[in-house]
């Protein structure tokens, strides 16, 4: 899912910290990030992805357990498949994991170099940059339970009139909840704002 938000500062700061690459998973919930920044090598990306080693990461399994930035090399869990010594490879030599927020809406962002570890200073400035995308992509707040109804008909594929009728309201009233619910939701169109609910558990 992608907000109306730029991203091109936090980029090119996490770039000049992390020229190797960085992956930012923000919010996860069941193992899934709500929104994600990725500028790892495409071929490290494939391979990870390939060999489902997202669940057996040393790195994100510190993130799940940790809060707060640790560089790689200080990681003492077990890493049995390689994972770290595989990404070596793929030019992600050093790096550093920065982890916040509560478990069932983490955000791990990782940041990697190919010639020599993070500074101290390095260090807090990713943590600052990751804590700070963290907190401005916050899930929104509940709807209303009126805009939960209307949007609920119209994802059902409900037209309108139809909507309004069920809910014995006027189309203008109906149309004034889901534009408050767009609104709300950060949302351009009425398809994007279900869609957005929906992975909010809004609706």
């Amino acid at each position: 899912m992608v907000w109306d938000y730029s991203f091109e500062r936090e980029c090119v700061e996490l770039k000049r910290l992390a020229p190797a690459g960085y992956h930012i998973g923000l919010h996860i919930k069941d193992t899934t990030p709500l929104h994600r920044l990725l500028d790892y090598p495409a071929s490290w990306v494939a391979h990870y992805t390939a060999q489902a080693y997202a669940l057996r990461d040393p790195v994100v399994a510190w993130g799940l357990s940790e809060v707060g930035c640790l560089r790689w090399s200080a990681i003492t869990l077990p890493d049995p498949f390689d994972i770290l010594g595989q990404a070596r490879a793929h030019g992600l030599v050093y790096g550093a994991t920065v982890s916040t927020g509560p478990l069932d809406a983490r955000t791990i962002g990782r940041v990697a170099r190919p010639d020599r570890e993070l500074t101290d200073e390095e260090l807090a400035q990713a943590e600052v940059l990751i804590t700070d995308l963290h907190r401005r992509l916050m899930p929104p707040r509940p709807l209303t339970p009126a805009q939960v109804e209307a949007l609920r008909l119209i994802a059902k594929g409900y037209r309108y009139a139809d909507a309004a009728d069920a809910l014995q309201i006027s189309q203008s009233a109906l149309k004034a909840r889901i534009t408050a619910a767009r609104q709300h939701l950060r949302a351009r169109t009425t398809a994007e704002a279900i869609q957005r609910a929906a992975s909010y558990d809004l609706i």
